[in-house]
């Protein structure tokens, strides 16, 4: 199977085309290599994937994929069979700040994303949601059959435009469409803006770390090889257009699961895990809420394990020292 990975050089994304590559697909990877964060990151992930695949198996295209001619161009004369869609500006609190960059790459981009499914006529397109759709919902844990009506942040309304989106191109178009609402994804080659990869950095330079809402935080936080085991399995089951009630509720080819460990830790309890692999104690400094950030994430995964048999197998207790350790020797420390 050939795929098409936009997003290829962020953290899924990279590690679902070396998973894609492991198991014998090719990949075609296409990322715009924006600044958000630090684009060495992003080249040694590529350099790391091209130095494990199979002479041919892969191809990276640097292109901004909320640029439609741009984007045609990078694909022109490309076969692909399925397309796993990660690429996004991604980050609540940035989407304060550049409100523009969500929308170009987040709204446009994904438009831009379903015409190329739809004029290629492939089988089926995996794409990236959020568990931010579900705002600040007071009922735990969250489920697909939830409402999703009041985001808190401009990013979590992109997501879910995105998925409004996604129902109409399977509506009007039939594209088999599966939509994955990520939870807290953490571990190697994870990204510098996230809570794990700057508090990690903050306890080991003996600088005081930022906890919000007075530490009253809890995330479902999700392994790395967790996801892209549910990434994968998503792949291989388009939904069917047979008008059978999907996970999520359509009655189209397009379904949505949510990806998370199921467990919701307190922010507290995980900041001692990262402690303890750091060999040293934290300076926590207590801050109010962030507008735009939720108190609380958790995962119903019980569509997803029923559907594609997802079991997620990392506890932060194992997953948070394997990131410490990769984040100590990606540094040198």
């Amino acid at each position: 199977m050939r795929y098409l990975v936009t997003g290829a050089a962020g953290f899924i994304g990279a590690a679902v085309s070396d998973a894609l590559l492991a198991r014998g697909d090719s990949v075609i990877g296409i990322d715009s290599l924006n600044d958000y964060y630090q684009v060495q990151l992003k080249r040694d992930r590529i350099a790391r994937i091209e130095a494990r695949a199979t002479e041919g198996a892969f191809r990276f295209a640097q292109v901004d994929f909320a640029d439609h001619r741009a984007l045609d161009e990078a694909l022109s004369g490309e076969e692909f069979d399925r397309i796993i869609h990660l690429g996004a500006q991604a980050g609540v609190r940035y989407s304060l700040e550049n409100p523009r960059a969500y929308v170009d790459s987040n709204v446009m981009g994904h438009v831009n994303l379903l015409e190329v499914a739809r004029h290629r006529g492939v089988d089926h397109m995996v794409y990236a949601s959020s568990s931010s759709v579900y705002g600040g919902a007071d009922k735990v844990p969250f489920s697909v059959d939830d409402r999703v009506d009041h985001p808190l942040s401009l990013y979590a309304a992109t997501k879910k435009a995105d998925e409004l989106m996604s129902e109409t191109y399977a509506h009007l178009y039939r594209i088999p469409l599966t939509g994955l609402r990520f939870f807290t994804v953490y571990g190697p080659w994870g990204r510098p803006d996230m809570m794990m990869w700057i508090f990690t950095g903050k306890i080991l330079a003996g600088e005081p770390i930022p906890v919000f809402n007075h530490g009253e935080m809890w995330r479902d936080f999700t392994y790395i090889d967790d996801i892209v085991a549910g990434v994968l399995a998503a792949a291989d089951h388009p939904p069917a257009d047979d008008g059978t009630v999907k996970a999520g509720g359509s009655v189209k080819p397009h379904a949505l699961y949510n990806i998370g460990n199921h467990v919701s830790e307190k922010l507290t309890d995980v900041i001692a895990l990262l402690e303890e692999a750091c060999g040293r104690k934290a300076e926590i400094e207590l801050l109010p809420m962030q507008p735009g950030d939720v108190p609380r994430t958790f995962a119903d995964i019980d569509a997803i394990r029923r559907d594609l048999g997802y079991e997620p197998t990392t506890s932060v207790d194992v997953g948070v020292p394997r990131f410490v350790a990769w984040y100590r020797d990606y540094h040198g420390l």
